[in-house]
């Protein structure tokens, strides 16, 4: 899947972990969840005089191999969309703008080296046996594993195919995630919507 980043050519990677993230959602992983964090960052020429209008997904090639996945995607993106202020275009009708969208979830394993301090350092006497022994442990388990989330979205002019709006937001957790995860990833990155900060910034919303 493309990333929509002008200054930084990358791509949207799918995989058995988005995969897993996807399945998560359509059994509704999460829904406890009231409150999510994003680290947001936004670009674009959204003039400030200009409503959000009608909208319609636009899937590319290697997305249309994969409906069911996209699909979840976009049922996800529809909300915050919908909380911006755009309208999902009639049937037959021709939308303001076109909308795309990506998604990537990579699996990491985190060590305790790669925290500066070691991990949390203890240091102290372990009874037993004839003798105390003086010695240090890690309070960081080995083989920690981390999911690193991204989901990005681009608006553009349907019209002159010009991109108006690109957006993504990004969130680590210890599982792939779930419906929460999708929706509060989708609904933060357009949370500020049509204000642009270039700066990857932290942003809360309220889930549905």
């Amino acid at each position: 899947m493309t990333e929509f980043m002008p200054a930084r050519r990358r791509t949207l990677q799918g995989g058995p972990a988005l995969a897993a993230l996807l399945l998560a959602a359509s059994l509704g992983g999460c829904a406890l969840v009231n409150t999510f964090r994003a680290e947001v960052a936004s670009y674009g020429t959204w003039a400030a005089e200009r409503k959000p209008g009608s909208y319609r997904f636009e899937r590319l090639p290697s997305q249309a191999t994969q409906p069911e996945t996209q699909q979840s995607l976009e049922d996800a993106a529809a909300q915050a969309l919908e909380r911006a202020g755009f309208v999902l275009a009639a049937e037959g009708s021709e939308p303001d703008v076109m909308v795309q969208i990506g998604a990537k979830v990579s699996r990491q394993v985190r060590s305790p080296w790669d925290d500066p301090l070691w991990g949390r350092l203890t240091i102290g006497t372990r009874m037993g046996g004839p003798f105390p022994r003086f010695g240090w442990g890690l309070g960081v388990p080995w083989g920690q594993v981390e999911y690193e989330r991204e989901v990005a979205l681009l608006i553009r002019d349907r019209k002159s195919g010009e991109a108006l709006y690109e957006t993504r937001a990004r969130s680590n957790g210890g599982t792939t995630g779930g419906t929460s995860v999708l929706q509060g990833m989708f609904l933060a990155s357009l949370a500020e919507f049509p204000k642009v900060q270039n700066e990857p910034h932290n942003v809360a919303v309220t889930l549905p």
